[in-house]
């Protein structure tokens, strides 16, 4: 009985705890979304080759005294570096005005904790560390506390711009067919990011701020400069300047959409023609090291047998007569 009683109260806790992360995550979701859309989290990036963590809206400096510390005191209290910095930090998805300086924290946080927690927990576990170890040790920990932030920012950056380059050419279809319908080319970004919001939340995401700039008053060609400068993707980029182009020529929007939907289509075809003919190469690679053995093996084994059972009895026998 006590123990069926345990399992209730530990399933209740469970419960309940769970209720309550879900209940603060939703409630938190919610309020990003609200400030996000008055403008307090929003980042406008500048038009003309701006970094996509620039911002147009004022009074967007730091007030954390800390903050503002890190930031006159360590690399980044150059304007270049920090806009090199942020446009990173912006490709990889950290938007906010104080990401250059948390990034610069984090940094040199696991540069200074990495090696001070290995010097007090090898003792704890009683691991014998000899004076090369204390000193090999923590200083390949600050340099993995280094580079590891780097790393991290330089791999989502280059997923996110893989499943941009992926989510695209669907989201240029409907827009394709949204436009033929009779739809302008902003309620199409609406409509189209509306659409693909479950899917390709990406581009639902960069859809939506395109849509909220051009209704905001900004020209349409910044507009589509500051989504390619955000996406940093090369079929996004090819798309802004095709309609820049379209718009200063006066040409039909729905048959340059139809016309490039149909080359991206034919290029991601061509794509993955081309990573299917490397299978053949990169299966030689395993078959040589792994398959290619065994069979030699079992080929030659019934041999070295026979050799090991008849022929070096033989000749040891005739080397001792």
């Amino acid at each position: 009985m006590e123990q069926v009683l345990r399992v209730i109260i530990e399933l209740l806790t469970f419960g309940t705890v769970f209720a309550a992360t879900i209940a603060i995550w939703n409630s938190a979701r919610e309020v990003w979304k609200l400030r996000r859309r008055l403008g307090l989290e929003a980042v406008i990036p500048l038009a003309g080759g701006g970094a996509p963590g620039e911002t147009l809206l004022p009074g967007r400096e730091l007030t954390n005294r800390f903050l503002k510390w890190v930031q006159s005191s360590t690399s980044i209290s150059n304007a270049e570096e920090r806009r090199k910095l942020r446009r990173d930090l912006a490709l990889a998805g950290f938007e906010s005005p104080s990401a250059p300086v948390w990034y610069v924290v984090i940094r040199f946080g696991l540069a200074i904790a990495l090696p001070i927690l290995f010097l007090v927990v090898m003792p704890m576990l009683s691991v014998p560390l000899n004076g090369t170890a204390q000193v090999v040790w923590p200083l390949m920990l600050c340099f993995v506390g280094l580079i590891a932030p780097r790393s991290f920012i330089d791999r989502r950056a280059a997923s996110r711009r893989t499943r941009l380059e992926f989510e695209f050419p669907d989201a240029l279809d409907l827009m394709v067919v949204c436009v033929e319908a009779g739809l302008s080319l902003e309620a199409a970004f609406v409509r189209v990011g509306q659409e693909v919001d479950s899917s390709h939340p990406r581009i639902a995401q960069e859809f939506g701020r395109v849509s909220e700039e051009l209704r905001a008053g900004r020209i349409r060609a910044d507009a589509l400069r500051a989504m390619s400068d955000r996406a940093d993707v090369a079929g996004v980029r090819s798309f802004t300047n095709l309609l820049i182009q379209t718009e200063a020529l006066g040409t039909s929007i729905a048959q340059t959409l139809r016309t490039y939907s149909v080359e991206m289509r034919d290029g991601r075809l061509l794509r993955a023609e081309e990573k299917a003919l490397r299978i053949p190469v990169l299966m030689t690679v395993p078959l040589v090291a792994c398959i290619l053995p065994v069979i030699i093996t079992s080929l030659l084994l019934p041999a070295i047998i026979d050799v090991v059972r008849t022929l070096l009895p033989a000749l040891m026998a005739s080397h001792g007569g």
